[in-house]
C-alpha cells in the first residue's frame, strides 16, 4: 500500500494543485508462500464537501483500509468551493480537472487502468453533485458514480436572484459557481439535463450508486434526483438510512459502495 501526498502542475487550473491517493499494490505478499493475484485494480476519484479540503476522507473514512481490502485506489483532489464546476472568467477549470486531467495524470503516474469499467468517481455533499455532474458529463472517462448526501440544488440555483442569502454563501458566490442562475437549468451544469443528453446521443449511463441519510437536510433534493432518474428508466441503486450530514454516515456508505464497486 503506497500513501501518497502529491503536487503537480495542473493546465485547467494554470497552477500547482494538490492530491492525496491510496494505491494498494496488485499483489498480495505472505511471507513463505507464492504472491497472490488480485482482481483487476479499480479507481475511485474521491472529492470533498463544501469548506473541505483533500484530506478530509483520508482521516475521516478509514479509507486506506478499504483501499487495501478491495483493491481499490482511491485519488483525493482538493476542489476548494468550487461545486466541481468550471471557471471560465477566473481559468480555474474545476470539473475538466477532475473529469480528465487528474484522471489522465495519475493513470500516467501510477499505471492505473485506462478501462471504463474500472473507473469511478465519488463525492460527498458538494463532492456528491460533483460525482454525479462530472460522472454524466465525463460518461466516456467514469463507468460508475458514488454520490452521497449530494447538494444537488441546481433548481435552487436557478431561482436566486440578487440579495439572496442563506446559511452558506450570498447570491454573490452562486452566480460565480454556478453562473446566471437563470440560465442554469438546462446546461450542463444541470445534472438533469445531462442525463437527458445522454439519452439523447444514444450512449450508455454509468453505474450510479446514491445514499442519503433521513434526517440529512438534503433528503428532499435526493430523493428528487433518485424519481427522476427512476421516471427516465436509468439504472441506479439507491439508498437511504438513518444519518445526518456527517462523517458517521459518509463512512459507513463509502464502505458499502466500495463493495458494490467491486460487484
Amino acid at each position: 500500500m503506497a500513501s501518497i501526498q502529491a503536487t503537480f502542475f495542473a493546465k485547467t487550473m494554470r497552477r500547482q494543485v494538490s492530491f492525496n491517493a491510496f494505491i494498494p499494490k496488485e499483489e498480495l505478499e505472505i511471507p513463505g508462500l507464492p504472491p497472490v493475484s488480485r482482481p483487476p485494480m479499480k479507481t475511485i476519484y474521491l472529492l470533498h464537501g463544501f469548506s473541505g479540503v483533500c484530506s478530509d476522507w483520508a482521516y475521516g473514512a478509514r479509507l486506506q483500509e478499504l483501499s487495501m481490502r478491495h483493491n481499490i485506489a482511491v485519488v483525493m483532489p482538493s476542489g476548494e468551493n468550487s461545486f466541481y464546476l468550471d471557471d471560465e472568467d477566473k481559468g480555474e477549470l474545476f470539473g475538466e480537472y477532475v473529469g480528465r486531467e487528474l484522471v489522465e495524470f495519475t493513470r500516467s503516474l501510477f499505471g492505473l487502468s485506462p478501462s471504463l469499467e474500472d473507473t469511478y468517481i465519488g463525492g460527498l455533499s458538494m463532492g456528491g453533485f460533483g460525482a454525479i455532474r462530472n460522472g454524466l458529463k465525463y460518461h466516456r472517462t467514469f463507468g460508475g458514480i458514488v454520490a452521497l448526501s449530494s447538494a444537488l440544488i441546481a433548481k435552487e440555483v436557478s431561482t436566486m436572484r440578487p440579495g439572496y442569502e442563506n446559511a452558506i454563501a450570498k447570491y454573490e458566490y452562486y452566480r460565480r459557481v454556478f453562473g446566471e442562475p437563470e440560465r442554469l437549468l438546462g446546461s450542463d451544469k444541470d445534472p438533469e439535463a445531462l442525463v437527458r443528453k445522454i439519452e439523447l446521443d444514444g450512449a450508455d449511463f454509468p453505474r450510479i450508486y446514491m445514499a442519503c441519510g433521513t434526517e440529512d437536510f438534503l433528503l428532499k433534493e435526493n430523493r428528487a434526483f433518485h424519481d427522476f432518474l427512476a421516471s427516465r428508466g436509468v439504472a441506479h441503486d439507491y439508498r437511504e438510512g438513518p444519518g445526518q450530514h456527517d462523517m458517521d454516515f459518509w463512512a459507513r456508505h463509502i464502505a458499502t459502495a466500495m463493495e458494490w464497486m467491486r460487484s
